[in-house]
């Protein structure tokens, strides 16, 4: 079967905009309930950092998780500050895969944490396509 490379790549743009809004909301959903949960809840998060050794500070990586989870979100469905927000999305997806790869949760426990760390590596490197607020902005 021969492919034509140009017509499977007629729709990489569009297929790259269904991928920032399925996952950007998704992870938005994820990350109001960290953000909106306060200070109690920014602490149980924040602990994961203790799978890096991190010890300090722990209500503020908690608050920046939620944080990274609801804004990374948004920037990714908007196509804004793509490759700082997916980096920071994929940081934020290893503290979570260590945390439940080290806490002994097995497979299915770290799974879903390493999957979106690599698809967010894997979007930094490609980029958020043409159809995204920033181009529409800067002409």
């Amino acid at each position: 079967m021969k492919i034509n490379q140009k017509s499977s790549l007629k729709y990489v743009h569009t297929g790259l905009l269904i991928i920032r809004l399925g996952i950007g909301i998704m992870f938005i959903l994820h990350g109001l309930p960290k953000l909106m949960g306060g200070p109690d809840k920014w602490e149980a998060v924040g602990g994961a950092m203790e799978s890096l050794g991190i010890y300090f500070f722990p209500t503020f990586w908690g608050f920046m998780a939620g944080f990274a989870e609801t804004v990374g979100g948004l920037l990714l469905i908007l196509g804004l500050a793509f490759m700082p927000a997916a980096l920071m999305m994929a940081f934020t997806m290893f503290i979570a895969f260590l945390k439940h790869y080290t806490a002994g949760d097995g497979f299915s426990g770290y799974s879903h944490a390493f999957e979106a760390m690599i698809l967010f590596i894997g979007l930094a490197i490609t980029g958020p396509g043409k159809y995204r607020l920033s181009k529409m902005i800067i002409k």
